[in-house]
């Protein structure tokens, strides 16, 4: 048995006890989950970001939502360090960080009726800081925006395969959504035939791609790709989540989960070996240090603050009870453990030989904008080793990374908007509670970000963005962390669990966000330099409130033995 099966059975393994155990753990003993509590679905329900949605169903949702592109992206680029660091912290970060991260901003969202983390702030730690909070995760769903919108659009011109099957899924999740919640049908049968039908979409598209000429209307291809998806997230933020927000995302998961069965079984068959050092102690020059990089370069997939902003954003509002929180939070993490554990697998192993592993990774330039390129091979090559021709193999995977990265997509401009209008609540602006002006907002910050961040090339500068999206969804993850340990100790629960994870990564991320400033000081990139020191700023800000808030509260002898339970 080769060593890259060998290390991928143990992490399942240990993913598997992780479940079982420490979620088990929390949810019984830190957040004492209550089956009978009357969550924000029923309370507020609207039908459109309010309703009480099947456990499965929300699962599908939240784990679509967050396993976008950057659990892949992550890994592929921290290979560079060699593949055990990048192994190990997508394994333990899963289980004793992502897990409890995304659980515990769910658990605290149901728990504040629904309200973002940045909302909840305001009652667990003061007015100021929801108000710092709202603007610190504002600025990070638009680098999240403008980062996806351009993975989306280099997977689009690299492979034009992909164009077709992606826009004819839209329409099937939308028949499926107008089926089962306007003409009650199940929802088994209508997924199943829309996955049917999103696979013979596949082979439409590997016979038909979308070749665009390399300048459309005075832009790079990969220019209008960006506004288009963007233009798109916008309009798809606005429909009713039943109608194409939830069906696609139910579609999407089963598609992750069967390419991710289909990728293990040829990584097993295949049985490789790794061509990637297991530590590089040689990386190329102008290579970053590991520590901290590795633990910003790899967010989804070990931690991220996005998370915590899908938890406590859209999944709260739709879950049905309570008790469902253990499996849509931290199973949802743990199903992105998966494609991070399959991303570090891919690129250490699925190269034909050292030779071209060494070639990719020549440069950590090269490591950076070829990580989802570099994925893609080396999944693809597992898949040939079941007999999938390769044009059909790649088209799969880019479709899939395509799919998942435009769900982010649409969620986080859903949550770009509410946020929009709980800032416009903050300081009673009221054109941002306006639900139009909001939406146009969103979208054209995110288009003026992804053309401005890196003039020579527009559009592209979401992954010039890289390194800053990654470092700014750290630190806000941190920040979400100090929620829920502030929760968690004012109600007398074990609040190690969320503390330990908060130390370290506030550590780690304030320190790469500093060496990233630097960097783009040296590189003379202006922007990069005001916003990454705005983003710190009101990080190191809010981070001093959580502390008073902490002393505040003690002096006063707030804490309780859990009366709130």
């Amino acid at each position: 048995m080769s060593q890259p099966v060998l290390m991928t059975l143990g992490s399942l393994i240990l993913f598997f006890f992780g479940y079982r155990l420490y979620s088990k753990y929390l949810a019984e003993r830190v957040f004492r989950l209550d089956p009978n509590y009357r969550t924000p679905a029923h309370e507020f329900r609207d039908g459109v970001d309010h309703l009480p949605t099947n456990k499965f169903v929300l699962w599908g949702h939240h784990f679509s939502s967050v396993a976008g592109a950057a659990p892949i992206v992550g890994p592929a680029i921290a290979v560079i360090w060699g593949w055990g660091p990048a192994l190990l912290w997508v394994v333990l970060g899963t289980i004793f960080f992502a897990g409890m991260h995304d659980f515990g901003t769910l658990w605290a969202s149901v728990r504040n009726k629904g309200k973002s983390v940045g909302v909840i702030t305001h009652s667990v730690i003061g007015p100021r800081a929801k108000g710092l909070f709202l603007l610190i995760i504002f600025f990070l769903l638009l680098l999240v925006n403008a980062v996806f919108a351009v993975v989306i659009a280099n997977l689009f011109t690299g492979f034009p395969e992909s164009v077709l099957p992606y826009w004819l899924q839209l329409p099937v999740a939308m028949i499926i959504g107008f089926l089962v919640y306007k003409r009650g049908m199940g929802l088994f049968w209508p997924s199943i035939i829309g996955l049917l039908l999103l696979f013979a979409f596949i082979f439409v598209g590997a016979g038909n791609p979308v070749q665009l000429p390399e300048t459309v209307a005075g832009m790079p291809l990969t220019g209008f790709w960006v506004i288009v998806m963007l233009l798109y997230g916008a309009i798809a933020s606005r429909l009713p989540v039943w109608l194409l927000l939830q069906p696609r995302d139910y579609i999407n998961s089963h598609m992750l989960f069967l390419g991710l069965g289909v990728l293990y079984l040829g990584l097993f068959i295949t049985g490789p070996e790794f061509n990637a050092p297991f530590f590089n102690s040689e990386v190329p020059a102008g290579t970053p240090n590991l520590v901290p990089l590795l633990f910003v370069t790899i967010a989804c997939g070990a931690i991220s603050g996005f998370h915590g902003l899908v938890s406590s954003g859209t999944s709260s509002k739709q879950l049905d009870k309570e008790t469902d929180a253990r499996f849509v939070g931290y199973f949802g993490a743990m199903g992105e453990g998966l494609l991070a554990l399959m991303a570090v697998m891919a690129t250490a192993a699925g190269f034909a030989s050292i030779d071209k592993w060494s070639e990719h990774y020549a440069s950590w330039e090269s490591a950076s904008t070829g990580g989802v390129g570099a994925f893609v091979t080396g999944a693809g090559n597992f898949l040939a080793s079941l007999g999938i021709p390769a044009v059909v193999g790649t088209t799969f995977i880019s479709i899939m990374i395509v799919a998942f990265a435009a769900t982010t997509l649409d969620t986080s401009m859903r949550l770009q908007r509410f946020i929009l209008s709980e800032i416009g609540e903050q300081y009673n602006v009221g054109a941002l509670k306006n639900i139009n002006t909001s939406t146009v907002i969103a979208f054209l910050s995110c288009v003026a970000l992804a053309f401005l961040a890196d003039p020579a090339n527009p559009g592209a500068g979401g992954m010039v963005l890289w390194p800053l999206f990654g470092t700014t969804n750290q630190l806000t993850a941190g920040l979400s962390l100090i929620v829920v340990t502030l929760m968690l100790w004012k109600w007398g629960r074990n609040y190690l669990v969320s503390l330990i994870p908060l130390f370290f990564v506030v550590t780690m991320t304030t320190w790469s966000m500093l060496e990233s400033i630097m960097g783009y000081v040296d590189q003379g990139k202006l922007l990069l330099v005001v916003v990454g020191i705005l983003i710190l700023a009101l990080n190191v800000w809010l981070i001093f409130e959580g502390v008073a808030a902490y002393f505040r509260q003690r002096s006063q002898g707030i804490r309780g033995p859990g009366a709130q339970a």
